[in-house]
């Protein structure tokens, strides 16, 4: 669509890429073509816009085939206006001065056009037809049909219209006629897939009897096999029994010569640990009647200098007694009798056991004190011991 721009007394006009502008003047043509851009007066200008890109334009219709059958054609037509200026004049593709937009719908009336040849053309052809052949060439005898049609159409060609393209998709029956064509083609594809479910089964009974033939023979095999495989276990359990038993006797073998040799070492570990004893024993004989003899020097000579010295100190006793009985005596002489008397007794009282109690008569006591004082006899001595009354 042409974008316009309104000042006053005067207008600009800006194009597309895909629009032939026909600025006409006073009927004279003032600008054309593509992408145009141009400053005009409204009042005194006519534009044409024409599109100048390819258009498709799609057809479908109904037709009748020479046997009397109906057929739908679907198909589609590509133009474009080779000359827009041819265009201009022969269709109303002017455009508002102020606003840009279409006055007429000159696309319709070319659409409709194209539709009514293309019906034409496509629709004499189906009649010479009949349905079966329609069917299977009436598309490409369609398309050549209406191409040919449409591109000698004088119409077109004041209307500076070109086809591009011409297309037809498919001629296609009525919905029971395509199925009651469609049975016998059925019906052949069954009968050849029910032929390919017998041959299938046929070909599996063959297939089970290989297969149960195989079966068999596998299991005759296996049989064999499992003949071969017993034979084969008792030759190894025998085998395996044979070397048990050699390996039995090698141990054996091996445990009685091991056995010997642990009784000839345990042997000669007892003799030399005997003999090791034996000489253990002995140098401790030796050494307990040396440390005995040892012992019993060194206790005779302990005696004898014990004996010694207590012969040496009994000997100097007696001449510490003996000299000190000489001091005595040589003490006691010349002293008076009553004295040496008085002690004598006193020595006597220490010898004599312990006294609980004496008990002195005074006849006795006087006596005792009067011999003392003079010259009077001696007195008896007191009882003493168990003799004494207890007080």
């Amino acid at each position: 669509m042409a974008h316009i721009t309104k000042r006053p007394f005067v207008s600009h006009y800006r194009g597309t890429g895909t629009g032939h502008v026909v600025h006409l003047r006073r009927g004279d043509v003032a600008h054309q073509g593509v992408g145009q851009s141009f400053w005009f007066r409204p009042l005194g200008t006519v534009l044409s816009e024409v599109p100048v890109d390819d258009r498709e334009l799609p057809l479908v219709f109904r037709g009748r085939t020479a046997d009397f059958q109906e057929a739908a054609v679907q198909g589609s037509v590509t133009y474009r206006f080779a000359d827009p200026l041819k265009a201009a004049r022969r269709l109303d593709f002017g455009i508002d001065t102020a606003t840009g937009a279409a006055q007429g719908t000159p696309l319709d009336q070319v659409a409709g056009l194209l539709t009514e040849l293309a019906q034409q053309h496509a629709l004499s052809l189906l009649a010479s037809l009949p349905l079966a052949a329609a069917l299977a060439e009436g598309p490409a005898a369609v398309r050549t049909r209406v191409a040919e049609g449409l591109s000698g159409d004088e119409r077109l060609a004041e209307t500076g219209l070109e086809i591009v393209d011409t297309r037809i998709v498919a001629v296609r029956p009525e919905t029971e006629v395509e199925r009651a064509l469609r049975a016998p083609a059925r019906e052949l594809i069954q009968q050849q897939a029910d032929r390919a479910g017998f041959e299938r089964r046929a070909e599996a009974v063959n297939r089970e009897r290989a297969i149960a033939e195989n079966e068999l023979q596998n299991r005759i095999e296996l049989a064999t096999r499992e003949e071969q495989l017993l034979a084969q276990q008792g030759a190894n359990e025998r085998k395996k029994a044979e070397e048990a038993a050699e390996a039995a006797r090698i141990r054996a073998v091996g445990e009685a010569e091991r056995s010997r040799i642990a009784a000839e070492a345990e042997a000669e570990r007892t003799r030399i640990a005997a003999e090791g004893e034996a000489e253990r024993t002995r140098i401790n004989a030796a050494a307990d009647a040396e440390r005995i003899r040892l012992a019993a020097a060194a206790d005779a000579e302990r005696i004898r200098l014990a004996a010694a010295a207590d012969a040496e100190r009994v000997r100097e006793l007696g001449m510490s007694e003996a000299a000190a009985q000489d001091a005595r005596m040589t003490v006691y002489q010349g002293q008076d009798p009553k004295i040496l008397l008085a002690l004598a007794a006193q020595e006597l009282a220490g010898a004599l056991p312990q006294i609980g109690s004496v008990n002195l008569s005074p006849d006795l006591l006087s006596t005792v004190l009067g011999g003392m004082l003079g010259s009077g006899p001696r007195p008896a001595l007191p009882a003493t011991g168990d003799q004494a009354d207890a007080r």
